[in-house]
């Protein structure tokens, strides 16, 4: 192909995408450029797999630590496994696009996006999302697209258009919005409890710069003499599918219409009705053609197609759901606090036959995550993680370490409790969250989020309000639309949309909308937000009514912290030569000691009394010492002149032989010795900042006063 540059003017910055230079092999490629940061993008086709019924969609999102002018640390000094931002940036990419590709699809394609080059202003990611449509439509893969993303950042009472991380940082909106000529595809947002209304005109400014993307993509293909791909549905059999309908299609409709509520009990009529249907084609002569064209996975397959189309149609004539529910109705919900001994906080949420336990655990500064990605971030105070075992399925497999999905459930909840913590200056902790699904029957994400906001109120963290979440779904044929409240499996698996709401009664922290089918429109959008207010809202109340607000007192397995501040100059004299003064604090206290470099100095201890110790030697360390003050020091060494004499911690001076005692003093020895208590004055500080003492001149209030400050501080 003939390289070929163009430019998009996007919102008071410019879009270059290079085409035709870049990976030449690959099906298609372009190279995403926007200030500073490029990225490259490309989409590949293999052939087909045997045995694969899924559209074999592979998306990996790869950060190189070059881009940022950085080396890796380590041993190897490259790049391993990849980082938590970069999984979530694969899911963002793949999120918008799969729904794109027809179900039919049985090739290998992958979509790689490289970040080749970052600054401080561009994030990467909404630039691979079109750029990935731009590959796959270059490669001439069978994509309904075009498909474009954008993000919104809100700072003031403005919308932006794709914001700089610092703009992202200062405002009260994060939110990505892809989508299609048709409609939206995918929306993600973290927002400081933004009202659902201004949500909703959040997404539907997205959507309108949306549509500019996907224009420039027109346009940039009939530069290039590149048609939009006809996407031609291969013809099928109908002869398994009509002998499956006519042998059991009215018991499957009478078991769909029992709107029977335990999902076991549904599940075992099912796989009874499944079994009858598999003896009945076994019995059928081996020249029969519906035994010609049946497998064991094509008949599971179309069985499970029959069901789909059942349970949709009952929900769209006569918007009764599977388990009976109504289309606005929340399933049983129950909680409780306090599961789990000796952990800082624990929430148990259950919702029907959805079980999610989270503990909170407190940690000291010195916890932070170090990040290592592009992002601007170093550290992170706050982590939520997710685990999803396979008992919560009622399935046996092997263990695995955190995958896609477990890293992204674990980011949504994450981002939609992270409002509502309290500043580190308030409350200067290191959070994390741990999520245990014990069972699973849809949303265990929004379960994540509810229990987490009971873990974190039974740890007694302050947050400014609690959270709590839901998951929205769709069935949509034709023209007619059902939205549903609080999905569980099956409708999450049979139905076209899975919409995770989550906020506090003043507005809305995270959203996550993923599709099945090609687009919706934004009065579906508005509706599934406003309906997903009322669940919430339903939800709380439920939570609120075990547990109304954070204990005002932490677990007392909880580490004590408490936070100072001191001199920036005074830093390197907590620490000492070598460490020598703050490993002698911890050695003495048990605490743990974290400086940063503007004089924020936390202290954390098991113990309560050991934190205070810490406290009270590094505020005798760092206080400002004037003439005329009183200490009860300790004799450290002897001169013939005179004694030096300790009288805080890491503060010393000299009492000249003249000032030890009234009247001629012959030798130091006589007056004092090593070890020795003395009450001293400071005399003076002279202009190095030495300490002159004496031991005359001393009030007996001030004598009574500074051994009770000794004495305190030695508590």
């Amino acid at each position: 192909m003939e390289a070929v540059t163009k430019i998009i003017p996007f919102y008071g910055r410019e879009i270059k995408l290079r085409i035709g230079t870049f990976a030449p092999q690959a099906g298609g490629s372009v190279l995403v450029q926007c200030g500073e940061t490029a990225i490259l993008v490309t989409a590949t086709r293999g052939p087909a797999r045997d045995g694969v019924d899924f559209v074999p969609l592979l998306v990996d999102y790869e950060e190189r630590l070059y881009a940022a002018g950085r080396i890796p640390g380590g041993f190897l000094r490259r790049e391993g496994r990849p980082p938590e931002k970069a999984t979530l940036t694969c899911r963002l990419i793949d999120r918008p696009m799969r729904p794109l590709f027809p179900n039919w699809l049985r090739d290998d394609v992958q979509i790689v996006a490289t970040t080749m080059a970052i600054d401080e202003k561009v994030p990467p990611d909404v630039l691979a999302v079109t750029g990935a449509s731009i590959a796959a439509l270059i490669a001439g893969l069978p994509f309904m697209g075009p498909m474009a993303g954008v993000r919104v950042g809100l700072v003031g009472d403005e919308f932006i258009i794709n914001p700089t991380y610092a703009e992202v940082e200062a405002g009260d909106l994060d939110l990505v919005v892809a989508g299609t000529a048709e409609g939206i595809i995918m929306v993600e947002a973290g927002a400081n409890q933004l009202p659902e209304a201004d949500m909703i005109e959040a997404i539907d400014f997205g959507y309108e710069a949306v549509l500019e993307l996907i224009k420039a993509q027109i346009d940039l293909l009939q530069e290039l003499g590149i048609a939009l791909p006809e996407i031609v549905n291969p013809e099928t059999d109908s002869t398994l599918e009509n002998f499956i309908a006519d042998t059991v299609k009215d018991k499957v409709a009478q078991v769909v219409a029992s709107c029977e509520k335990d999902r076991n009990v549904r599940d075992a009529h099912l796989d009874a009705i499944k079994a009858e249907l598999l003896a009945a084609i076994a019995a059928l002569p081996d020249e029969d053609p519906v035994k010609l064209v049946a497998d064991k996975k094509v008949i599971s397959a179309t069985y499970k197609e029959l069901t789909k189309k059942l349970m949709r149609l009952q929900v769209i004539e006569q918007s009764v759901r599977i388990d009976g529910r109504k289309l606005d109705e929340v399933r049983p919900i129950w909680t409780e606090v306090s599961v789990i001994p000796r952990v800082h906080g624990s929430g148990l949420f259950n919702r029907g036959l959805t079980q999610v336990l989270t503990i909170a655990t407190l940690g000291t500064p010195g916890d932070a995550q170090e990040m290592d990605d592009l992002h601007p971030d170093a550290k992170k105070r706050y982590m939520h993680h997710y685990n999803f075992p396979p008992y919560s399925v009622g399935e046996a497999r092997p263990m695995r370490s955190a995958g896609r999905r477990e890293i992204g459930h674990g980011a949504l909840a994450e981002r939609a409790l992270l409002p509502v913590l309290p500043s580190k200056a308030e409350f200067p902790y290191v959070l994390r969250l741990v999520s245990e699904v014990l069972s699973s029957n849809g949303s265990t994400s929004m379960g994540s989020v509810c229990g987490s906001t009971l873990a974190l109120m039974d740890a007694g963290v302050p947050i400014s309000k609690p959270v709590s979440g839901v998951a929205m779904g769709l069935i949509k044929e034709g023209d007619e639309v059902r939205i549903l409240t609080d999905i569980q499996g099956i409708e999450d698996f049979l139905g076209d949309m899975d919409f995770k709401v989550a906020g506090t009664d003043t507005g809305i922290t995270a959203l996550q909308m993923d599709m099945k089918i090609t687009s919706i429109s934004m009065d579906t959008v508005r509706s599934a937000v406003m309906q997903a207010k009322t669940g919430r809202a339903h939800i709380m109340g439920k939570m609120l009514e075990l547990i109304s607000a954070p204990r005002p007192q932490l677990s007392p397995y909880a580490p004590r912290l408490l936070t100072i501040r001191i001199d920036p100059e005074q830093i390197g004299m907590i620490i000492g030569p070598g460490g020598k003064n703050i490993k002698g604090i911890t050695e003495e206290t048990g605490a743990k000691i974290d400086i940063e470099d503007d004089g924020t100095v936390m202290i954390s201890s098991m113990s309560g009394e050991g934190a205070l110790k810490a406290k009270r030697i590094i505020e005798n360390m760092t206080r400002r010492v004037g003439s005329g003050d009183v200490y009860l020091g300790k004799v450290t060494r002897i001169i013939p002149i005179g004694a030096f004499v300790e009288f805080l911690p890491g503060k010393e001076g000299m009492v000249h032989i003249s000032q030890l005692a009234e009247g001629r003093v012959g030798k130091v020895e006589d007056e004092v010795a090593v070890g020795d208590e003395v009450l001293i004055k400071i005399r003076e500080v002279d202009n190095r900042g030495r300490f002159n003492l004496t031991r005359l001149g001393i009030h007996p209030d001030e004598a009574a006063a500074a051994r009770t400050a000794a004495a305190t501080s030695a508590e």
